[in-house]
């Protein structure tokens, strides 16, 4: 017996190793496993984690579930492909590196140039790049590192020119006028995703725009009503009927306004006073409101600063100064009718913390309701040749099941979130990032890579946002556009699982671009997994202080303890509540595989693999093959927490308790058959329990593994179902 289970399990003497002899194998490539080419795939792409950032417990669930999911398909003898990469993060990055020079040099962006910032900002991605990279290793993902990927690599580059240029070219891809989220401190549209919506206290005032004017409305924000040009009030509200159709002239604090009485089915008759100020150019839903009532859109009362720009009292204050001006006004003119203190969510800026302005601005946008014909399609319900729009496209997917989403809370959220969906802002004011290709001299304009040829032609400032390099994930990493071997073999993915916060805004865009390019789905199913949270059900943050270092939870525990902690009790889907006591409780476990491998490894030095069981061990065999072919249901049906949990309490309570229990009588005894078989038992129960627990925990698995089967090739790619045999 190897003379390390002399001493307890020691996952820092072991994870590292253990890592690099997989790696070094070449394993994590599916073209190097026996038989590759005529193996069923399997195929995941990792969600790339920013660039610059570090390894957080969201991350350490998501590696892990993931992992899991590849290790036991890999085991099932299908050629798993797990392709790792990165994202640029690109405002994030950017935002950071400036914020250095700033804080260093005392210079802006502006100070260096675009050319200078644009080689620094990359430099940096550069550097911390592995910073990520070695952190997802010690997770013990098996990922296949030589088709990493990173979103502004040539070949990812060259994805996302194609895909600009032929949906610019299918009329797609457009430049026009359309309300963005504008951070006023970053000086650039953001996403829905990088908004942070913080629950403050406001004031809910409720006004009359003049003595005369017959309906009061209820707003929080008293300084974009110098801007409007309606009141919505809902069809059926008896209050204001008579008044529909009406438009009263008013001067509201100094600003002459035109305001003309609409009735419109989205208007709420219970919020406030059940009558809406309608303000086109400084709010989404007030601009709907517009283009369906045909208002203008024009009246634009605050700037990029997040200054107003109407004239009279307001002009050139800050908003918040100009809210309390307008309320002002109201008192004295005696038309302030209530004022009352609620709790609102307000939009914030990510990055910088500014608080959002929704702004009309001339941005690139990808046209959602916009109809073209789809040259080629999988897609049941959408045939190639046929005129559809992308939200046809992306709802087809779904409906038609070439994408199966199993819980059906988040298919509906899909669905409600697909007939909402307005066209989708691609620019960003940043330099850092994939450039809009488009090139503009005079009047005439091109889409195209490199500079048309002649002079005076200027390429657009903006960038592409973030998402639209990573919705071309699941294909650009095989190689798109190129039609490579990888595309044909390893597209559509089998399997993603993000957490649900970007179920709109990462799968649903994949599913949009991997219809209109490929005409297939870019994956077969979506489980959408929930938070990690702390031990009392609250949020990560640093204002509770409650944070954990998924790496320090490593180095104190191991990464096996670790995965366990989080995969185990809790379906995908459902929030992690993370404990360290948990986790703990399984570098308990860990230790204990460890102890039941030095008892069989002695007991069993020597047993020869055609050892015929007794009845009484066979029926032992018998059920721990039942318990395995019910824990691979559950590895097939994504029911990880429910796999773990059965491997180990059978490891434990099972094998070790009772068995091995039951093993000291027999082996002490003198019946040489029952002694000879319970040895051959306990080799291949052992052997099989490290094949059941290998996709959650990796590490000790495989190290015990090694010294269970010294002549087999590694656990890592050894067959499930087992074969039972000993070595």
């Amino acid at each position: 017996m190897d003379e390390k289970f002399l001493k307890p399990y020691d996952p820092g003497a072991t994870e590292v190793r253990v890592y690099n002899e997989w790696e070094k194998s070449g394993y994590f490539n599916p073209d190097t496993l026996p038989d590759a080419d005529v193996k069923e795939s399997f195929t995941v792409v990792l969600p790339p984690p920013n660039v610059t950032g570090v390894l957080h417990l969201g991350h350490a669930y998501e590696d892990s579930l993931q992992d899991s999911i590849i290790r036991f398909n890999r085991m099932r003898g299908k050629a798993a492909l797990w392709i790792p990469g990165t994202d640029s993060a690109a405002i994030a990055t950017q935002a950071r590196v400036e914020k250095n020079i700033q804080k260093e040099e005392g210079k802006s962006r502006h100070d260096l140039g675009r050319e200078e910032l644009v080689r620094r900002v990359g430099e940096f991605a550069k550097e911390s790049e592995e910073t990520i990279l070695s952190q997802v290793r010690r997770m013990g993902a098996s990922l296949d590192w030589s088709r990493y990927a990173y979103t502004l690599d040539d070949t990812r580059n060259k994805a996302v020119f194609t895909a600009f240029k032929r949906m610019y070219d299918a009329g797609l891809i457009y430049r026009g006028n359309r309300i963005v989220n504008w951070d006023p401190k970053g000086q650039t549209t953001i996403s829905d995703d990088e908004i942070v919506h913080e629950e403050r206290t406001a004031t809910l005032y409720t006004f009359k725009y003049s003595k005369d004017f017959p309906i009061p409305v209820a707003t929080t924000r008293l300084e974009t009503k110098v801007g409007d040009v309606a009141v919505a009030v809902h069809p059926d509200d008896a209050r204001y009927k008579e008044f529909v159709g009406k438009t009263y002239d008013v001067v509201f604090c100094d600003v002459p306004l035109s305001i003309r009485i609409v009735a419109d089915t989205e208007v709420d008759p219970e919020f406030g006073t059940g009558a809406l100020g309608v303000t086109p150019a400084h709010s989404q839903i007030d601009w709907d409101i517009a283009t369906r009532h045909d208002l203008p859109k024009d009246r634009i009362v605050i700037n990029e600063y997040a200054k107003m720009t109407a004239q009279g009292r307001v002009s050139g204050l800050k908003v918040g100064d100009a809210r309390e001006a307008v309320a002002q006004w109201l008192r004295e003119e005696g038309l302030l009718l209530a004022e009352e203190s609620i709790s609102q969510n307000v939009s914030t800026a990510e990055r910088t913390g500014g608080i959002i302005e929704p702004l009309p601005k001339l941005q690139w946008f990808v046209g959602v309701d916009t109809p073209f014909v789809i040259p080629y399609s999988e897609i049941p319900g959408i045939k190639s040749g046929d005129t559809v729009t992308l939200k046809e496209v992306m709802r087809a997917a779904v409906e038609s099941g070439a994408v199966s989403m199993p819980q059906e809370n988040f298919k509906k959220i899909y669905q409600h979130w697909i007939t909402n969906l307005h066209d989708w802002c691609i620019s960003r004011q940043i330099w850092f990032g994939h450039r809009i290709p488009v090139w503009y001299r005079g009047t005439e304009v091109v889409c195209q890579e490199e500079a048309p040829e002649g002079d005076g032609w200027t390429q657009d400032c903006d960038v592409l946002d973030t998402w639209f390099s990573s919705s071309l994930w699941t294909f650009s990493t095989l190689g798109w556009p190129e039609q490579t071997e990888d595309l044909k073999k390893f597209h559509p993915t089998s399997f993603m699982s993000p957490a649900y916060e970007i179920l709109p805004l990462w799968v649903s865009r994949m599913i949009l671009m991997s219809g209109f390019h490929l005409g297939q789905a870019p994956f077969k199913t979506v489980m959408i997994h929930g938070l990690v949270r702390d031990a009392k059900g609250r949020k990560f943050s640093k204002s509770l202080g409650n944070g954990i270092d998924p790496i320090e939870m490593i180095d104190k525990y191991g990464a096996d303890a670790l995965r366990m902690g989080l995969l185990a009790g809790a379906a995908v889907g459902s929030d992690i509540r993370f404990d360290e006591s948990k986790v703990k409780g399984y570098k308990n476990f860990a230790n204990k595989l460890w102890n039941i491998a030095r008892y069989v490894l002695t007991e069993t030095e020597g047993v020869d693999s055609t050892t015929p069981l007794t009845k009484a061990d066979t029926a032992l065999r018998s059920e721990l093959n039942a318990i395995l072919e019910d824990v691979a249901g559950d590895y097939e049906n994504y029911r990880i927490h429910l796999a773990a949990e059965k491997m180990y309490h059978y490891a434990w309570h099972r094998l070790a308790d009772e068995i091995i229990e039951d093993s000291k009588t027999v082996l002490a005894g003198e019946d040489i058959e029952a002694t000879t078989s319970r040895k051959a038992l306990l080799h291949g129960l052992l052997a099989d329990v490290l094949l059941g627990l290998h996709p959650c925990m990796p590490f000790v698995t495989e190290e015990i593994w090694g010294s269970l089967k010294p002549n087999a090739p590694f656990l890592m790619i050894s067959q499930w179902p087992p074969s039972s045999s000993v070595e």
